[in-house]
C-alpha cells in the first residue's frame, strides 16, 4: 500500500512555486496522496483550491496558534466556531486546524491561543471533523483544554509528535493518533525513537509537515511529501516491521481517521 503525508504546506511559496515537480515526486516515491493543512483562514482559500484541483489532495481550515489577531479573507478577524463549521462543511476539508498552543515562540499572556484553541474543538465536535492539534512547550496546558472540552468527541490527530510518552499515552486515552515527522529520523531523537516504538500501529501516522523539516538523509534542505517515505523506513527500522507494512497501517489509519474510502 502507499504513503500518505498526513501534514504539509504545498500552498507555502516553497512548494506552490514548484507544484508540478513536488506532484510528480510524490508520485514516484509511491506517496499516494497528501493533506494540505491550513495555518490561517486568509491562506483558505488556497488551500482550498489545491484539494480542488488534485483529487488526491486534501485540505483543512483552521488557524495555527502563531497567529495572533490575524484577520481572515473576508476581514472578519478572529474565526469564531460558526466560521469554523462552515468552511469544514466542504467536501475537501477532512478536519478542523491546525489548532492548538504554542508557547515556544511567543511569550507573554496567552489566553487568546487557550480561547482560540476551545473553540477549534467546539467547531470540530459540532461538524464531526476530527482536529489537526499543534502543541509545543504547552502539552499540560493542551491536554487540559482537550479533557475539558471534550476533545475525545471529535478525536484527532497530535501532529509533528516532540513530547514524551506520558503525554502520547495521555492524548490516545482520548481517541487521538500521533503523527510522527522527520524528526524521528534525527540522531538525538532518542525520547521520540522510544515513543515510535510503543504507540499502537492503529494509532500512528507519518508525515512531512513539508515545506520544514526535512528527514535524514535531507535534513536540512528543503521538505516535500514525497520525503515522508524516509519517516515510513524510520519507523519500519524502529519496529522491526517492513516498510510496506509500515506504509500500509498508517495509510489506512489516515483514511479511517479522516473518514477517506479512497486516496
Amino acid at each position: 500500500m502507499p504513503f500518505v503525508d498526513s501534514h504539509c504546506h504545498l500552498n507555502f511559496p516553497e512548494l506552490a512555486g514548484n507544484l508540478a515537480e513536488v506532484l510528480a515526486n510524490m508520485r514516484h516515491n509511491d506517496v499516494a496522496g497528501a493533506l494540505c493543512v491550513s495555518v490561517s483562514l486568509a491562506d483558505f482559500p488556497q488551500v482550498l483550491a489545491l484539494a480542488e484541483q488534485h483529487p488526491n489532495i486534501y485540505a483543512s481550515v483552521g488557524v495555527h496558534p502563531d497567529y495572533e489577531g490575524a484577520p481572515d479573507y473576508e476581514g472578519m478577524g478572529e474565526p469564531d466556531i460558526a466560521r469554523l463549521v462552515e468552511l469544514a462543511q466542504h467536501p475537501k476539508v477532512v478536519a478542523i486546524g491546525e489548532t492548538g498552543l504554542d508557547y515556544f515562540r511567543l511569550k507573554g499572556d496567552l489566553e487568546w491561543q487557550r480561547v482560540r484553541f476551545r473553540n477549534h474543538i467546539r467547531a470540530a465536535r459540532e461538524c464531526g471533523k476530527p482536529l489537526i492539534v499543534h502543541t509545543r512547550d504547552a502539552a499540560a496546558d493542551t491536554l487540559r483544554i482537550m479533557a475539558e472540552e471534550g476533545a475525545a468527541g471529535a478525536g484527532g490527530v497530535m501532529h509533528c509528535f516532540t513530547e514524551t510518552w506520558e503525554v502520547a499515552e495521555a492524548a490516545l486515552a482520548m481517541g487521538f493518533y500521533i503523527s510522527f515527522s522527520g524528526i524521528v529520523t534525527f540522531k538525538n531523537a532518542k525520547q521520540l525513537k522510544d515513543v515510535a516504538q510503543r504507540v499502537p500501529p492503529e494509532r500512528m501516522l507519518i508525515e512531512t509537515d513539508a515545506p520544514y523539516l526535512a528527514p535524514a538523509p535531507h535534513r536540512g534542505k528543503l521538505n516535500q511529501p514525497a520525503y515522508v517515505k524516509h519517516v515510513a523506513e524510520e519507523i519500519a527500522l524502529l519496529r522491526g516491521i517492513s516498510v510496506e507494512e509500515a506504509g500500509r497501517y498508517t495509510t489506512e489509519n489516515f483514511m479511517r481517521l479522516f473518514g477517506l474510502k479512497t486516496l
